[in-house]
């Protein structure tokens, strides 16, 4: 069994222009990289590292899921509304809005629909998305949406008990060498909380694979592209560790946002579990 985390590129393509397609334009968008993690319930992280498009990202998650794989992917899977906003990303903004976390919308008027069409190859393979709401069943193969966001905050392990950390964009308010500089302090500083995640329950271990294991031994670049490769890879492990958190505490420490919301034209479930504290909890 294991853990699988994807910080999907969202932008890699739509249902009408899928990342698979050749051309100038397709391989510009294919520049954006996926991060994708694979972890043990130990916490030992067996492969991890890049991935470039819907397809390979597919291929990397299907080589890692035989039986009773859970799968954690930061992008939309299930978007059952042609406009507006899904009631999921709604809820993210009421549970955790205090700690400075909310989503943007997602509809089906919008171009980054990516992981349509990753949910649409891995359902090709037997993997089945699910809303969250119970344990998966013996030898099933599951994905759901997830949001690091409210990992990093719904986890009070990583002790961030007022605000989420700046660890993505620059802060506009400063200089931009003061801004680069605050924004690597911030990545720098939760990497080193997720590594002493390596006795939490359930762990993580960054030290088990050479690529995390990097994280610790070099500082984060300044530059943006550096920086976007680094986050990537760590937004993956925030994603297997929700998979973990999920799988082995269920909703004792999780909660399923949009659980209300309509279901698509399949039958499947728009819904986002988000690791939570008490103070947190919605439902």
């Amino acid at each position: 069994m294991l853990l699988i985390g994807v910080d999907l590129a969202w932008g890699e393509g739509s249902p009408a222009r899928p990342a698979s397609t050749t051309g100038p334009a397709t391989r510009a968008r294919l520049a954006n990289e996926t991060g994708v993690c694979a972890m043990q319930p130990d916490g030992t992280i067996v492969d991890a590292g890049w991935t470039r498009g819907v397809d390979a990202t597919a291929e990397w998650i299907l080589r890692h899921t035989g039986a009773g794989a859970v799968i954690a992917v930061d992008a939309p899977l299930v978007v059952p509304n042609a406009t507006g906003m899904r009631e999921s990303e709604k809820q993210v903004g009421r549970a955790y809005g205090r700690w400075k976390v909310s989503c943007n919308a997602t509809n089906q008027a919008l171009p980054w629909l990516a992981g349509l069409r990753l949910r649409d190859l891995l359902d090709e393979h037997g993997v089945t998305v699910v809303a969250g709401t119970s344990p998966p069943a013996d030898g099933a193969r599951v994905a759901f949406e997830c949001y690091p966001f409210t990992t990093l905050v719904g986890m009070s392990e990583l002790g961030y008990d007022v605000e989420r950390p700046r660890y993505k964009r620059l802060d506009r308010a400063l200089p931009p060498a003061e801004a680069r500089l605050a924004r690597r302090a911030a990545t720098d500083d939760l990497i080193g909380r997720l590594a002493r995640l390596d006795a939490a329950d359930p762990p993580v271990d960054l030290r088990s694979h050479p690529l995390t294991a990097d994280l610790l031994e070099s500082p984060t670049p300044l530059d943006g592209p550096g920086h976007k490769h680094r986050e990537d890879l760590i937004d993956a492990v925030l994603c297997a560790w929700t998979a973990s958190v999920w799988l082995r505490h269920g909703l004792d420490r999780t909660q399923v946002l949009g659980r209300d919301e309509p279901l698509d034209e399949a039958g499947r479930p728009a819904t986002i579990v988000t690791p939570c504290r008490p103070t947190q909890r919605l439902l």
